[in-house]
């Protein structure tokens, strides 16, 4: 009788689970957990603002339309393991799903605990969840041979799947484990940055707004020595205490150009022409031509933002409409359809929704996930160098890439 195969995963989130279930599925062999905090998925649990945004439900060529980085790289995960599959795989787990505005999928109950504790206990059938800090993957004969933890505990394997995450979001365990642990075995990290997170402006008014949302704006972004804009979209957006957020501007940080200076114009009145603009101001103060312009936007502007708008027109804010000249009108006009921030940076990059930056792809075998450099070594989920838009992509390329890790590992040791 042959041995059993072990095989240890570092990380338990979306991808290391979602490798697990899919190795126990397609292997005899035992499976090892390791996982640094007491709950499993703690980021999951916090997606989709506590309601786990868990896929897109879309075909495969959206989801590498909206991943940005690594799309090609992510062509047989995608088509092992789609949108699609996820959704029957929780339904088949007995979570019912619905599909909302954009095609995000979320879990019925509205909590993102549902999804967790359905993957978790999928996992849990399979594989050992153990409490533990992974320090190193052990090698012999350039091949996979145990994991160290921090703890002085050693698991031997015979493959490993490295699914740790990654820089930000400290408190749900993302700390740059995994870039170490592979950095130590020969692989390369390209830049790591913050992605999908608030941006801080050089305008001192956005305090003056922290709180105010806007809605149905265009947001476009655009970067120093590129004429056209990197992204025009329209949807929400919100004022912080010194700068930006909502989903118009996370969609903006993810596609942010280092080393490059970035502004964004906003459109606050997208619907209107510049002319209906026009037509609609005179009609405001037709109504109003002894009010001082100061008190005149009130039909048009949300009162936290009129005086902001009044003081970017140059417009004398005591004036009297009827005195408001045709050239004063072209300026409020202006303001109002290209309302302009100068970006500084992002807010507290530990706030990032994802990382953007990982483990070279060129050191990854795509059909498979296993490291070109260590046998035996598989990549899963955020640690990998791919990213993508708000909209549950970024929790499908977890599900992808550590289902086809997971099926991979199996091929492996069963072939040997």
């Amino acid at each position: 009788m042959r041995d059993i195969k072990r095989v240890v995963i570092i990380g338990g989130g979306a991808a290391g689970l979602m490798a697990a279930v899919a190795l126990g599925e397609n292997a005899d062999v035992h499976i090892t957990i390791l996982e640094k905090n007491t709950r499993p998925a703690r980021k999951m649990m916090i997606t989709g603002k506590g309601r786990c945004n868990v896929t897109n439900n879309c075909d495969v060529d959206t989801l590498h339309k909206n991943t940005l980085r690594g799309s090609k790289f992510m062509f047989s995960a995608f088509n092992t393991f789609s949108s699609r599959d996820t959704i029957s795989f929780f339904e088949n787990l007995g979570v019912p799903l619905k599909t909302e505005r954009g095609n995000r999928v979320f879990p019925v109950s509205d909590k993102a605990v549902t999804i967790t504790d359905a993957i978790t206990l999928a996992a849990k059938k399979r594989a050992k969840i153990i409490t533990a800090t992974a320090k190193k993957i052990i090698t012999k004969d350039d091949r996979v041979s145990a994991v160290l933890c921090e703890d002085g505990t050693s698991y031997p394997a015979d493959a490993v799947i490295l699914a740790t995450g990654g820089n930000y979001y400290s408190l749900t365990g993302s700390t740059g484990d995994g870039y170490r642990i592979a950095e130590d075995l020969g692989h390369t990290v390209t830049e790591i940055m913050p992605s999908l997170i608030g941006l801080t402006c050089k305008e001192g008014f956005c305090e003056r707004l922290a709180g105010l949302t806007l809605k149905n704006v265009s947001l476009s972004l655009y970067a120093e020595g590129i004429k056209k804009p990197i992204m025009k979209e329209t949807g929400e957006m919100l004022f912080t205490h010194n700068g930006i957020s909502g989903p118009l501007v996370l969609t903006a940080s993810a596609l942010l150009k280092p080393g490059r200076q970035h502004k964004v114009i906003i459109d606050l009145k997208p619907g209107m022409t510049s002319e209906a603009l026009k037509n609609r101001i005179l009609r405001d103060f037709g109504e109003n031509s002894n009010r001082e312009f100061k008190n005149s936007l009130s039909k048009l502007l949300p009162a936290s933002l009129i005086p902001v708008v009044v003081s970017l027109s140059g417009i004398d804010p005591e004036k009297k409409v009827n005195q408001i000249t045709a050239a004063e009108r072209e300026a409020l006009i202006l303001v109002l359809k290209e309302f302009t921030l100068n970006i500084i940076g992002t807010e507290d990059p530990d706030r990032a929704v994802i990382t953007r930056g990982g483990i070279n792809l060129k050191e990854i075998n795509p059909s498979t996930m296993q490291s070109k450099l260590v046998n035996g070594l598989f990549f899963a989920g955020e640690v990998l160098d791919v990213d993508a838009l708000t909209g549950g992509f970024n929790l499908q390329i977890a599900f992808s890439s550590g289902y086809l890790a997971g099926i991979s590992a199996a091929k492996l040791l069963e072939g040997e």
